[in-house]
């Protein structure tokens, strides 16, 4: 199994998704552990998606928060109550936050000062929530509806490796 990481030519969104989908059902095929293949995809995404600086999960925990997974990037918040921040918001909503500029949101939680976008996917495996899938980039505007058409397929794929 090989796999091409780095930034892949962002001409063609669509096909930079594309790859990525097929590297990461290969990544994960067979694996079903849930930290393994979350750090596998947050290491593939950071190094295929150009210009991020933050790429990783929050896991739901019992007591109703977000905890965090495996990532790529600075250290970031451990524990986001549901409902607060972007994260939290896709969490509690179960739709995925696209914001041009964090510093617009209310109640943003401000991990990383350089993050001025952020992109939250909602991880659900029916009607269950496992947690988000997080990616934040020092770009204002940087996450478009192609980006998020192609990172919830990524969690989609993610989500399927778990059964």
């Amino acid at each position: 199994m090989s796999f091409t990481l780095g930034p892949l030519p962002v001409h063609d969104k669509r096909a930079l998704y594309d790859e990525l989908a097929q590297q990461a059902a290969s990544l994960l095929h067979g694996e079903r552990d849930i930290v393994a293949n979350a750090a596998n995809l947050a290491a593939l995404i950071w190094h295929g998606v150009p210009d991020l600086n933050w790429a990783g999960f929050y896991f739901l925990r019992e007591n109703r928060e977000l905890v965090l997974g495996p990532f790529q990037g600075k250290p970031a918040c451990v524990r986001i109550p549901l409902g607060k921040g972007v994260c939290g918001t896709a969490a509690a909503t179960r739709q995925t936050q696209r914001v041009d500029d964090v510093h617009t949101f209310p109640g943003h939680i401000a991990c990383d000062p350089a993050s001025n976008s952020e992109i939250v996917v909602p991880l659900l495996r029916g009607d269950t929530l496992l947690g988000v899938l997080d990616l934040d980039s020092p770009r204002r505007a940087r996450f478009d509806e192609q980006d998020r058409e192609g990172l919830e397929r990524l969690a989609a794929i993610w989500v399927a490796s778990l059964d």
